[in-house]
């Protein structure tokens, strides 16, 4: 395994300091992952917990995880963040579906426990005409077959789009999935800068709005990271397409705002916007120019 070097430099400018990574291939294993994103010149990563287009996944052994571990904290890396299969459906009321999606997010908290990762975030699902409430009630149902309350792992509800039968585009059906879930401790948000825009949220105009309404319905400390998207699609399409940052509707200085909000800026930031690990490393070292602070 090739030495990594223990990232020194941690603040500059405002004195804050600035976790951000992208979304990583895990195809080499977690500690060749974990190397690239010191290559990178990040400090945080997210993975996904399994095949996305499936249901396979990779079993970890002891060993390859220790040196997974070993890399992050040597390098001081932040939360981790696994993210759940794109097949999984918790809000399906069609029984085969609904059934794999119970098994995959039971399964994928505790693996992705057992590996050292704090957060594991999930689309909410679909319901594909059987109404948001009923889709809710599947996805609390699905919830706490899953979760016993005694993880460590936090379950990360991500803010969607609202494209077709989509829930959770609205921050109060977030909230309703929460509120009637048996450990709702153990839940929290991820904020996609490009899914609250194309779901209405006008971060660009009125960011400060769109925070105070997030902190009004769900309470700002339950945001737990940002997924750092710019937007090929205009506001409120109801369309899930992500652009390179700076490169969107959305906009670098929309996006440096998100950044450097003072109730944001000590989240976590991971970037999954259509780029190679290349380019990714050269958006984080731009991301970083223009915020005027290092990792």
């Amino acid at each position: 395994m090739m030495s990594v070097c223990l990232l020194k430099e941690k603040y500059i400018g405002d004195g804050d300091m600035l976790t951000i990574g992208t979304h990583m291939s895990i195809a080499k294993g977690l500690a060749k992952t974990a190397e690239n994103v010191v290559w990178m010149g990040a400090n945080t990563m997210q993975i996904f917990s399994r095949n996305p287009r499936g249901s396979n996944y990779k079993v970890y052994s002891k060993q390859e995880i220790e040196a997974f571990q070993k890399i992050r904290k040597e390098n001081s890396f932040g939360a981790l963040l696994a993210h759940a299969p794109y097949t999984m459906n918790l809000a399906s009321g069609q029984e085969r579906v609904y059934e794999f999606a119970c098994t995959v997010i039971r399964e994928d908290i505790a693996r992705m426990d057992e590996i050292g990762m704090e957060n594991l975030v999930f689309h909410p699902g679909s319901h594909t005409g059987i109404g948001i409430e009923r889709g809710i009630e599947n996805i609390i149902r699905g919830l706490d077959q899953a979760i016993m309350g005694k993880e460590k792992i936090t379950v990360l509800l991500e803010t969607m789009t609202g494209k077709g039968t989509e829930v959770g585009a609205r921050f109060e059906e977030l909230k309703a999935i929460r509120d009637g879930v048996k450990h709702p401790e153990r839940i929290g948000i991820c904020l996609d800068t490009c899914h609250v825009f194309a779901a209405g949220y006008d971060i660009v105009n009125d960011l400060e709005g769109v925070i105070k309404e997030f902190d009004r319905v769900l309470g700002i400390e339950l945001l737990k990271a940002v997924h750092l998207n710019d937007s090929m699609m205009p506001f409120a399409s109801h369309k899930d397409r992500h652009a390179a940052i700076g490169e969107g509707v959305i906009g670098m200085e929309a996006l440096l705002a998100v950044m450097r909000h003072p109730l944001l800026k000590e989240l976590p930031f991971y970037l999954e916007t259509p780029l190679d690990d290349q380019g990714h490393k050269e958006e984080i070292r731009m991301l970083k120019e223009e915020l005027g602070r290092k990792i």
